[in-house]
């Protein structure tokens, strides 16, 4: 009598990575795939598109997760919450004056209206936050602002890193408080540690894993910093 093999395990969690605003800012949407509970990474805008795209997995959104203060990657967090009446958690603190701004700069680069919010929950390294019955460890990484935040999902080796790092690049120093060798350092040394087959969902553009970057990105090389 044959024997059939044994069906494989889904994955515990599912990401689906949906560009939003003008930037073109990746929010993803993350759930547990046994309870389908799940949350949104950087909510940035156009709140239409990101409801059908919860509607269309099947997930019951249960949080935003922010990973830090800038107009394109939590723009449309206030609405969402109180529309949907759950809670937000990150960035941390010190992105508190960019959360501020939030109406100020939506004029300023033509946004729809956005609003300030205060999160329910501030993150520090090392910080956890859950998602259905997932967990994901937090990394307090500044540079690009001083608050920004990493999520990391370590079973299945998964990290949304925001605007820390992007696929041959990283980002942008030139902002209110933000700083170069702060940003290398926090991609040296709370990122490259987490392994270097590690992928990651960047703030904008494709994915890549922390190996990749590590052989080739022209500011964050092994090769670079050696020199």
């Amino acid at each position: 009598m044959s024997q059939s093999a044994p069906s494989p395990s889904p994955p515990p969690i599912q990401v689906a990575v949906i560009p939003v605003t003008a930037f073109q800012q990746n929010c993803s949407l993350l759930w547990c795939t046994r309870t389908m509970r799940g949350a949104l990474i950087d909510a940035g805008g156009d709140i239409d598109r990101l409801l059908a795209e919860v509607a269309r997995h099947g997930v019951t959104l249960e949080k935003l997760l922010v990973t830090h203060g800038h107009l394109d990657h939590c723009g449309a967090t206030a609405e969402l919450a109180e529309r949907l009446g759950v809670p937000i958690e990150g960035p941390h603190e010190d992105d508190r004056f960019w959360i501020e701004q939030l109406e100020d700069n939506a004029r300023q680069y033509g946004f729809p209206p956005a609003r300030s919010f205060v999160p329910d929950r501030w993150l520090v390294d090392g910080d956890t936050v859950t998602v259905g019955d997932q967990t994901l460890e937090v990394r307090h990484c500044p540079g690009h602002t001083p608050g920004h935040v990493v999520f990391f999902h370590r079973g299945v080796k998964l990290a949304f890193v925001g605007d820390v790092l992007f696929q041959g690049s990283i980002g942008r120093t030139d902002f209110p408080r933000g700083d170069m060798p702060t940003l290398i350092t926090s991609i040296t040394q709370r990122l490259w540690p987490l392994g270097d087959d590690v992928h990651f969902v960047p703030g904008h553009g494709p994915m890549s894993t922390f190996g990749a970057e590590r052989r080739s990105n022209p500011f964050v090389a092994d090769r670079v910093l050696a020199g």
